[in-house]
């Protein structure tokens, strides 16, 4: 998001009018007199969500940018072999570490997201890949009348220092393919960097077990008519190791989950429509 910065004339610093220009009687204060009583309306609490599997060596980067504006961080291992769980209690002591109960990373949000109590769920990787400085804008839109928002990576402000052309290419496709049959305008899709109002879980209505449950979670959100918002995004090289992601593989997977989520498609297990 960018914001419009007035230029103004250079004017005698010495001046008490340089600071404080002269007022009609008929303007407003700038800050108004606060009664005794006046409160500011409380911030929603929040949760942040982060699936690790194998990820010891970049925990303590991502957990020491974690901003004071998130409540409880929960911590999804799914089952890894190397210190993931004890860095992170190292970090970060008031850490929360549950073990995910299956496999996929739609098995390991699914887990964190019933663990959490925040007002609003915050959902970013564990590879350094996402900032957790932006977090509050994020919780911005939440607070400002959102109910779901995502990162992107293709808007104004945003960017990627890691997504390959063929990567680049499968997102287009894939974004492509969820505008028509949504409706939607949105400008990324595979991008797991979201967060939204808790209440609204039931309506996201989360079955994934892989990678594909990012797009599962927007599609529902679309379909549940949710008032969604994008920010910019810049994802970040991962910090260390090999990453999860099988990108033809996984691209088939969202592909499937487009086209079986679309509203009056039969779904394939239940044999229901989901118009």
């Amino acid at each position: 998001m960018t914001t419009n910065q007035t230029q103004y004339p250079a004017t005698d610093q010495a001046s008490p009018r340089a600071a404080h220009p002269m007022r009609r009687a008929t303007d407003t204060p700038a800050h108004p007199m606060r009664r005794a009583e006046d409160n500011l309306p409380p911030r929603g609490s929040v949760s942040l969500v982060v699936p690790a599997l194998n990820e010891a060596r970049n925990i303590p980067w991502v957990f020491e940018q974690i901003p004071d504006c998130v409540d409880e961080v929960i911590l999804v291992d799914g089952n890894s072999s190397d210190a993931t769980v004890p860095m992170a209690t190292h970090c970060l002591p008031t850490v929360r570490s549950v073990r995910q109960n299956g496999p996929g990373k739609g098995n390991a949000l699914r887990t964190g997201f019933l663990a959490a109590t925040g007002d609003y769920v915050v959902m970013m990787d564990a590879d350094g890949s996402m900032s957790p400085a932006e977090i509050p804008h994020y919780l911005h839109f939440l607070e400002n009348g959102y109910d779901f928002v995502k990162g992107s990576r293709f808007v104004a402000g945003g960017g990627s220092l890691d997504i390959t052309r063929f990567r680049r290419m499968g997102n287009h496709v894939l974004l492509a393919a969820v505008n028509r049959l949504y409706d939607a305008s949105l400008t990324d899709l595979c991008y797991g960097f979201c967060a939204f109002r808790r209440s609204f879980l039931d309506q996201l209505d989360l079955h994934a077990a892989g990678f594909e449950i990012e797009a599962e979670m927007i599609v529902h959100a679309l379909r549940s008519g949710l008032r969604i918002a994008e920010v910019p995004s810049l994802e970040l090289p991962r910090r260390s190791g090999r990453s999860n992601l099988h990108a033809i593989s996984d691209g088939r997977r969202v592909l499937r989950t487009l086209l079986s989520e679309r509203p009056g498609a039969q779904h394939p297990s239940t044999g229901r429509s989901t118009g």
